[in-house]
């Protein structure tokens, strides 16, 4: 099993919005690196750190898992773009904000912690993933 972090805007699209749905396929990926996972790396059952971008603050709300590996994008005509599909699992008791993950030094070196990472979707360390997770169930 692999471990991914996803990002999402939530105006456009929310951890709620993913809880009502239960199920929604996550497309748009426009990025060739972020494409090149989701097509040669995500697999079903990976699971995914649910990412709030341009909020304030941003920061992880939640997790979600893979259900659905690559297929072509129908949101696009031009060939070679993919997405996946991902099923709610759970919405954190409370939000991990950006700055919170720059400052655990358990998540040194994790990608979205890094200046100029913009990727939509990135790998992360398992190690990362289960300190992310503790940090979100814990109630404040």
């Amino acid at each position: 099993m692999k471990y991914w972090l996803m990002k999402s805007e939530p105006a456009t699209y929310s951890i709620d919005d993913l809880e009502r749905d239960g199920v929604t396929s996550w497309e748009g990926v426009r990025n060739y690196q972020a494409r090149n996972f989701m097509r040669d790396q995500m697999r079903k059952s990976d699971l995914v750190l649910f990412y709030h971008s341009n909020a304030d603050p941003s920061g992880v709300a939640g997790v979600c898992r893979v259900v659905r590996e690559g297929y072509p994008d129908s949101t696009i005509k031009e060939a070679g773009w993919v997405m996946v599909d991902v099923e709610f699992v759970e919405k954190f008791k409370r939000f991990v904000a950006l700055e919170e993950l720059k400052a655990d030094k358990k998540l040194q070196g994790m990608l979205v912690t890094k200046r100029g990472t913009r990727l939509s979707v990135q790998p992360v360390d398992k190690m990362h993933f289960r300190e992310v997770t503790r940090l979100g169930r814990i109630q404040r």
